[in-house]
């Protein structure tokens, strides 16, 4: 099949998430919903509003494929993909790659998110046919050429004992940081705030800590934060929020909160579910050398000024990854099409 004839199909499969409220959407969603209760009907639609938009655009993948010379000509291989399950369909990226590139994937997705990638696996084979002789799901890598997989930390150092043999990207925990100046409009912080709670801060490119300068006013910040307050109404986040409470009053641990989020002063760039790190600045410049230290560790920079020598995007758009995003800043289609 060409990389044109995939780009159509491709760019067919988005146009079947148009309709996210038909019958047939909902059974799906519900369905991932009673698999992991963090995924709501109106994350996943979000998730796959966000894939319809930013990944299945002809146009878009056109632009995207563009500088691959070659691409989807050369010999098939297979490739192992262990997809993270953290926020719904995060992993379709990687099978979008694989695909698009012309190698099979041997997908080992997260039991956690298995539902929704089947299902765009279902439709995209009732599109284009050709496509189910290029993909399996599998529960236990074997035969695979290259892989590439996502974890924690912890699973990343397994992840290269077992295939650092193979062509590979691994890719570990990573967390996205915001900078503030004090001088946002509320319109920016309202922006922020989905960095924050979109999918209930569980994805690597959620916002978990904000850099901000001496003398902050975190009362404007947690009055306008409060427009998401709505969030504690999921049991699970709310589960979280009262624990994280208790943990901190036990501990004797000083906090900020608002009755959906709180704050808390500390140098670590991950934080619990429910609350937020920050961590003062005194200038630029000092602020710059600090998040060089950690640039292994983060994903997403969120800042409405520019700041120099480092890459930002601005707030309310961490979670709108377009295709050439890669995680953790690998080029899949580069990988993919070097062998």
């Amino acid at each position: 099949m060409t990389l044109a004839a995939r780009i159509k199909a491709l760019a067919k499969l988005g146009e079947k998430l148009h309709n996210l409220d038909s019958p047939e959407w909902q059974l799906v969603m519900e369905e991932a919903k009673a698999r992991n209760g963090w995924f709501t009907l109106s994350s996943q639609q979000q998730a796959l509003t966000a894939i319809r938009e930013y990944m299945l655009d002809e146009i878009k993948l056109e632009q995207w494929v563009q500088p691959y010379e070659g691409l989807a000509s050369k010999e098939q291989k297979k490739v192992g993909l262990i997809l993270a399950g953290n926020i719904p369909a995060v992993g379709f990226h990687d099978v979008l790659s694989c695909l698009v590139s012309g190698h099979y994937a041997l997908i080992k997705a997260s039991d956690k998110d298995k539902v929704l990638i089947q299902h765009l696996l279902q439709l995209l084979v009732e599109i284009e046919p050709h496509f189910q002789h290029e993909f399996e799901f599998t529960e236990q890598l074997k035969t695979m050429e290259a892989v590439i997989a996502t974890g924690s930390n912890n699973t990343g150092r397994y992840f290269h004992t077992y295939f650092d043999k193979y062509p590979n990207i691994i890719r570990n925990h990573r967390n996205s940081v915001a900078i503030l100046t004090g001088k946002e409009s509320d319109e920016t912080l309202y922006n922020l705030g989905a960095d924050i709670f979109t999918y209930f801060g569980l994805g690597c490119r959620n916002v978990s800590k904000i850099f901000v300068p001496e003398g902050y006013n975190f009362g404007h910040f947690l009055e306008v934060m409060h427009q998401y307050n709505e969030i504690v109404l999921h049991h699970k986040y709310k589960n979280n929020f009262d624990y994280n409470i208790a943990l901190f009053l036990l501990n004797k641990v000083q906090y900020l909160n608002n009755g959906c989020l709180i704050l808390l002063e500390d140098k670590r760039l991950a934080s619990r579910i429910a609350s937020l790190h920050y961590e003062y600045y005194l200038e630029p410049e000092q602020l710059e050398n600090r998040l060089k230290e950690d640039v292994g560790q983060i994903q997403c920079i969120v800042s409405s000024e520019p700041v120099h020598n480092l890459n930002t995007i601005a707030p309310g758009q961490s979670q709108r990854p377009g295709l050439s995003d890669y995680a953790d800043g690998a080029d899949t289609l580069a990988f993919l099409n070097s062998f």
